[in-house]
């Protein structure tokens, strides 16, 4: 072995650019989103009123979703945020249940935050505001009370993961200096980000698209991700742009083969004008949801025919495989 393999090296300028100009950046608009819901739902907690905070919020969301390492996953924040998919029914088991109780604890943010995930973030939130079951509460009503605990969470939790990847961010610029014990090299930072770009369009086909699509036989469009808000759709949009603009600067040069599949997965997704995945239960309309599922999974292959051979790295863990 040589010296120079020997030698710890500091992270690449691909991990470099995409710490400050992909991650630092969305993170911060995801806790100034919520922050803004948080205050909104203060001033004004009806859902008429807050729906446009609530998109705000989730579309920030969809910008750092991928990013399942690290401060999202710390203390299980990427499930408090987002508790999805929910094959058990537990959001809906779990709001009904607070308000059914009128739960004390929505005065308590230290025991809010213990609340079950299911009872918290994004889809708890969007039960409570676009439900018809709750949707009509007004000012005075429980319900009220807890979408201001719940934004108070969100926004929380949205600020700790804003500070707390200001530290991770170093030890990512870092990766492979000496006392650096989580990433031990600079290949182990390349590789903590090109798996969440790889975990990210696999999660946006088979979860994302591939659960309302379910088989030929039996579709599922009612299982689609936040349907209820009219966001299916909008985030599958939301989270490829993300990820191609991840990709954007992970790379370490030219990837044209990459950039013309994520152009023509999303060419294509903006085509659908689904917003819910309704057209599924069509055999037209269910082809032309495969095939953007299958253009996101050929973006996957460009991703680690051009990215993964540049940075020398394979796909590891992902703590959301499984879900």
């Amino acid at each position: 072995m040589t010296l120079a393999l020997l030698i710890a090296t500091p992270a690449t300028a691909g991990v470099r650019e995409a710490v400050d100009n992909h991650i630092l950046p969305r993170v911060h608009s995801f806790a100034v989103q919520s922050r803004a819901l948080m205050v909104n739902a203060e001033a004004d907690c009806t859902a008429e009123a807050l729906r446009p905070s609530y998109h705000n919020a989730f579309d920030a969301w969809m910008g750092i979703s991928h990013l399942a390492f690290g401060p999202l996953e710390e203390e299980g924040r990427a499930l408090a945020v987002a508790f999805w998919p929910d094959k058990r029914g537990m959001v809906a088991t779990t709001v009904a249940g607070l308000i059914a109780d009128e739960d004390d604890v929505v005065k308590d943010a230290a025991g809010f935050a213990e609340v079950s995930v299911a009872g918290r973030g994004l889809f708890a939130l969007e039960r409570l505001l676009f439900d018809p079951e709750y949707a009509g509460y007004g000012r005075e009503d429980y319900a009220c009370r807890l979408v201001r605990a719940v934004a108070r969470d969100l926004s929380r939790m949205a600020g700790e993961i804003d500070r707390d990847w200001a530290d991770h961010a170093d030890l990512m610029r870092q990766a492979g200096k000496e006392g650096n014990t989580t990433y031990l090299t600079a290949k182990e930072a390349d590789q903590r980000l090109y798996t969440a770009l790889m975990a990210g369009l696999e999660f946006t086909a088979d979860q994302r698209l591939g659960r309302p699509l379910g088989t030929f036989e039996r579709p599922r469009p009612t299982r689609a991700e936040a349907r209820r808000s009219e966001r299916s759709l909008r985030n599958v949009l939301l989270s490829l742009a993300a990820l191609r603009d991840l990709a954007g600067h992970l790379a370490e040069a030219e990837i044209p083969k990459t950039e013309a599949a994520f152009d023509m997965a999303l060419a294509q997704a903006e085509d659908l004008q689904d917003p819910v995945f309704e057209s599924v239960t069509d055999p037209a309309g269910r082809l032309k949801v495969e095939i953007v599922q299958q253009s996101v999974r050929a973006a996957r292959d460009a991703v680690a025919a051009e990215i993964g051979v540049q940075l020398g790295v394979t796909q590891g863990f992902n703590s959301a495989d499984g879900d």
